[in-house]
């Protein structure tokens, strides 16, 4: 049962976000053999003020 954890910067439309779980859905299932069913794809969507890269926030 995989599960997958994906975060990015917040700002995507629900389209995008959708379309990107699909898409890593399938990936995972034609690489792995699992079942589409058994896949679960985590996003957490950071605020800009949630991610610092190099000692700087990324905005």
């Amino acid at each position: 049962m995989p599960f997958v954890q994906i975060h990015l910067l917040a700002g995507r439309s629900d389209a995008q976000i959708t379309k990107m779980v699909k898409d890593v859905t399938d990936v995972i299932s034609a690489d792995t053999g699992a079942p589409k069913e058994h896949i679960s794809v985590i996003v957490d969507q950071l605020a800009k003020h949630q991610l610092a890269q190099g000692g700087e926030w990324r905005a």
